[in-house]
């Protein structure tokens, strides 16, 4: 009895390599016009959809050379029209394998396997080679396309080879090593030294000190690509964990000194551009001279193979459907090429070496009038959780039995912790007015007397200046037990505040509103820091806290059938007696912080009138906390999901000297010989 039956093996050994040529062009396009798209696209389907097609356009890529090899050795001695188009299709999928400029690693760890593509390239090259070699019998004009698009492949391949062993982490902290100075000659200058002592003469040593001449920036007059450039060049050290000088620095702050919240967020976002185009797309080999030229060969060979296929080859002895495909993968490859070259001309690399040269030429006003005045470089997002909104849906979903039905479901499917991290998100656009708040606040940080230990006080250092003295055992608390603390009353005080109508229709109480606004969002951003990206955090235990958490908050909502909105929430909330601290009446069987928050918002409320100022230095306080405590490939890995406003304010805070990864002393003092 047969297995598979033998139609299906007719029908594969028909229609295989076509259907797999088809699914391989479909995968290109997805990797090309999404690849670049998730620098600025945070959503998850992007993510699932470039997953599966990056996975799927090597192994599609892979398998279908390997059955035309098998069917090249297994008809070799009678090779039939059919065979040698199918011969010149396996040179494009060397070409896919080198895959499009947009996207070289899905993630970070791609770029560690380096070696293992090297030797796939090896192996795969030598196989498509291996096929070539059956194109010389046949027409002639077949064996040049065959020699071009295998050259413009091998080319592609290598340049996805090169870029990934650049951007591993260990060549890639390399690249930022200088090369070794060995200094002054110092048996040298000792010896001149002891010969004009000997000589009789006073000599002494002064030291000289070259200052370098900082470069003066104008904004307002540039779009700023340039000196982003100059930053990241120095500062992509950070995501390779490296120290910087003093120097840089100086040379940092002399410059974001003189610009806006806005415009400083708009450098730094640019240099993260930078930053994820050199991770995860082909930027650091294609971005040059030689990267133009081998961009132009690749397009010129592709190109030429297409018009060869078109007037000088004798298509009527391929059946129609083979001419078809074949005109298929011409026409598909052409376009990427010609895509590539688009984004390439509207890119921030172009448009960084076009501010170096100057409006000098003809070419480069052409250049610049199809680039686009103002680019996505990041999402401009920053994800949304909040625990009372998330208990509160909770009770009012479904009914209690219904709810404890659905509740024991995810918890056997394993699925709770998964909806609890991505099913309740939401995100909110971040505004200018939310980017100057936390530029001036961290500008408040550096005219401080020790800027670089500013970042450590998590909070601590506005309690202390509005002297809440009440509040001492927050400032003894770990840092994620202050977030949930922090994140729950601000909450409330946000709640009950806004939900008066005559406060919402009072308009002196707009700026009032917005600052409020923006701390319930830094609020709400560090509490899915905490639930969905732990990570990037200082190690604690959050997670158990924000589950112990909920559970008392449901509980708590659960045993009143009368509250039916968030604002009823919270009222009943600050209506519980907190005269005896909870955490001495639970001890450590619940890490729930539910009602210490409620006694912190107790204390808030009472300073109304500076309530939200106070509120908001907190939380920007927090935010740097955070984002100086993680680690660079952290803030790097986040780059590919649309980018988190906790990097640009890691960055941010770098330019301003609030860090201290400035370490080194550069050497500009020199020793000279005093004689007399």
């Amino acid at each position: 009895m047969e297995v598979i039956p033998e139609s299906f093996i007719k029908f594969l050994d028909k229609w295989e390599v076509k259907v797999l040529i088809i699914i391989s062009l479909v995968l290109q396009i997805l990797l090309i016009m999404l690849g670049n798209r998730r620098k600025y696209v945070c959503k998850l389907w992007i993510r699932i959809i470039l997953w599966c097609a990056y996975l799927l356009a090597d192994l599609v890529a892979i398998v279908s050379l390997g059955i035309i090899g098998k069917n090249t050795l297994a008809e070799r001695q009678k090779p039939t029209n059919d065979n040698e188009l199918m011969w010149f299709w396996a040179q494009f999928f060397l070409l896919h394998l080198g895959g499009p400029d947009t996207i070289t690693a899905y993630s970070l760890e791609d770029n560690e396997l380096w070696l293992r593509r090297l030797a796939g390239m090896v192996i795969y090259t030598g196989l498509a080679f291996y096929v070539l070699l059956f194109a010389f019998p046949g027409s002639k004009w077949l064996l040049y396309m065959n020699l071009l698009i295998f050259i413009a492949g091998l080319i592609k391949y290598g340049e996805r080879l090169s870029t990934l062993c650049a951007a591993s982490s260990e060549n890639f902290r390399d690249s930022m090593l200088k090369e070794p100075e060995a200094g002054p000659n110092f048996p040298k200058f000792m010896e001149e030294y002891t010969l004009k002592k000997a000589e009789g003469f006073a000599v002494g040593v002064d030291e000289v000190i070259d200052i370098p001449v900082l470069a003066q920036h104008a904004f307002p007059n540039e779009p700023g690509i340039r000196e982003a450039y100059d930053l990241f060049l120095t500062f992509k050290r950070l995501f390779a964990d490296a120290i910087l000088s003093f120097q840089d620095r100086d040379s940092s702050q002399s410059y974001f000194q003189k610009l806006s919240g806005e415009q400083a967020f708009v450098v730094v976002e640019t240099e993260l551009g930078f930053m994820f185009d050199v991770l995860y797309t082909k930027a650091s080999t294609v971005y040059n001279v030689g990267g133009y030229v081998l961009r132009m060969i690749t397009f010129s060979f592709t190109l030429l193979a297409w018009i060869a296929f078109q007037f000088l080859c004798e298509k009527r002895k391929y059946t129609t459907l083979d001419v078809a495909i074949t005109h298929l993968l011409l026409g598909v490859a052409t376009y990427l090429e010609i895509y590539a070259v688009w984004i390439l001309i509207c890119s921030d690399w172009t448009s960084n070496r076009l501010s170096r040269g100057g409006d000098t030429t003809r070419f480069t006003r052409l250049i610049r009038r199809f680039q686009q005045p103002s680019r996505k470089r990041w999402s401009k997002k920053m994800a949304q959780h909040n625990l009372l909104d998330l208990c509160v849906r909770h009770k009012s979903a479904v009914c209690p039995r219904s709810r404890e039905f659905l509740w024991r479901i995810r918890r056997l499917a394993k699925i709770d912790s998964y909806i609890e991290k991505h099913w309740h998100k939401s995100f909110f656009d971040v505004s200018p007015e939310l980017k100057d708040l936390i530029f001036s606040e961290l500008n408040s940080y550096r005219s401080g007397p020790d800027p670089a230990s500013m970042w450590n006080r998590k909070g601590s250092f506005t309690l202390e200046k509005n002297d809440f003295l009440s509040l001492d055992w927050i400032r003894e608390s770990e840092f994620d037990q202050r977030i949930l603390l922090w994140h729950i009353a601000t909450d409330i005080c946000y709640s009950l505040e806004w939900n008066d109508e005559e406060a919402n229709t009072n308009m002196s109480s707009n700026e009032r509103k917005q600052i409020s606004d923006h701390s319930k969002h830094i609020s709400d951003y560090m509490l899915y820091l905490l639930i969905a990206c732990p990570f990037m955090l200082p190690i604690g235990i959050g997670m158990i806290m924000f589950r112990d958490t909920c559970a008392e908050a449901r509980e708590f909502l659960s045993e009143r059938h009368t509250i039916s909105s968030k604002v009823e929430a919270c009222k009943k909330l600050l209506e519980v007696n907190t005269e005896v601290p909870p955490r001495i009446v639970k001890g450590d069987r619940s890490k729930s912080v539910l009602f210490d928050a409620c006694i912190l918002a107790k204390v808030l409320l009472a300073e109304k009138e500076h309530m939200w100022e106070i509120i908001s230095q907190v939380w920007v306080e927090m935010l740097a906390h955070t984002a100086t405590h993680c680690n660079g490939s952290h803030h790097a890995r986040q780059l590919r999901k649309g980018g988190e406003l906790l990097t640009h304010v890691w960055l941010l805070m770098a330019h301003l000297g609030i860090t201290e990864q400035f370490q080194i002393s550069q050497g500009h003092a020199r020793a000279k010989l005093r004689v007399r």
